[in-house]
């Protein structure tokens, strides 16, 4: 990962550089990951109790 990449991922995700002392580029790919699955439509299934039985 690049230096801007990295500088836009953190402006994607509202980060500011105090913010920036607090976390490292991992943590910064993880939440940028998330937040893109956080916009995914397609979970159709959701867990009931007699799923989480069955486990």
């Amino acid at each position: 990962m690049t230096t801007p990449l990295f500088l836009l991922r953190c402006v994607q995700l509202g980060l500011s550089l105090r913010d920036l002392d607090l976390v490292t580029i991992g943590m910064v790919n993880d939440m940028y990951a998330e937040s893109r699955n956080d916009e995914f439509k397609g979970w159709v299934q959701i867990a009931q109790q007699s799923d989480f039985d069955l486990f």
